[in-house]
């Protein structure tokens, strides 16, 4: 049986840059469609829910980049990957802060790009691990489904970004032990680099949603220089 194509929406205003990156990722067995800009890429969204990936440009005319993420999390949950100005630290920051699942600076190796699409694909069909987790854990009033990916506090489901699921995975399978850079491993995909703050944003996204679930209770902490904790109590 042949294997499915994942669909993967480029969006984009630079046509050259879009051309060659569908030439490429149409090589490597995706099935591509473009935009140029934000409203074409949100008609796209609207009329085809094949797509499995968004890799979208932060700097565009009319509506940015960042303002499509915004409006694309508050309707989608499609795994996004940000294509930044190389040296723009603070737009990979906002962008990983408003759910992008990862980033990659312009101009952009192709073959880089291919693999940061496939890491991201298996993240979000639940392949983070050669062993992936089946039993259900279960701490405080956190549970996390590995087998739906899914995650409930108080009964009450919580959405996360794929990234940001597999972060409380890792971080609730070994909750009272500090994990460190094992997590950019597991759940990036690739070394931890001395720059790279990917994975301390995603950390702060999924404290914060364990927050406002749970204000009066500090579920994961910091331990500085060293890595993160999931504690079993507090």
């Amino acid at each position: 049986m042949t294997e499915k194509k994942a669909h993967i929406l480029l969006v984009d205003d630079d046509t050259a840059l879009t051309g060659l990156l569908d030439e490429y990722l149409s090589q490597q067995d995706f099935s591509v469609v473009t935009a140029a800009n934000a409203m074409k890429a949100t008609e796209i969204l609207e009329q085809d829910n094949q797509i499995n990936l968004i890799v979208l440009d932060i700097m565009m005319p009319g509506m940015s980049g960042l303002e499509l993420l915004s409006v694309i999390r508050a309707r989608w949950q499609i795994p996004v990957i940000m294509l930044t100005g190389r040296g723009e630290d603070i737009d990979r920051i906002l962008g990983l802060e408003m759910g992008a699942d990862d980033y990659l600076a312009k101009p952009c190796n192709p073959r880089e790009l291919a693999a940061r699409i496939r890491a991201v694909l298996r993240r979000s069909a639940g392949e983070a691990t050669s062993a992936p987790e089946t039993t259900d854990i279960e701490i405080g009033s956190v549970t996390l489904r590995p087998g739906s990916r899914s995650v409930t506090i108080n009964g009450e489901r919580v959405a996360f970004t794929t990234a940001e699921f597999d972060v409380l995975c890792e971080l609730m399978k070994d909750a009272g032990n500090v994990v460190s850079e094992h997590l950019t491993q597991v759940v990036l995909h690739r070394e931890l680099s001395p720059y790279d703050r990917s994975i301390d944003v995603h950390v702060s996204r999924v404290r914060n949603a364990l927050r406002q679930s749970l204000p009066d209770k500090e579920m994961i902490v910091t331990i500085r220089g060293v890595g993160y904790q999931f504690v079993r109590s507090s």
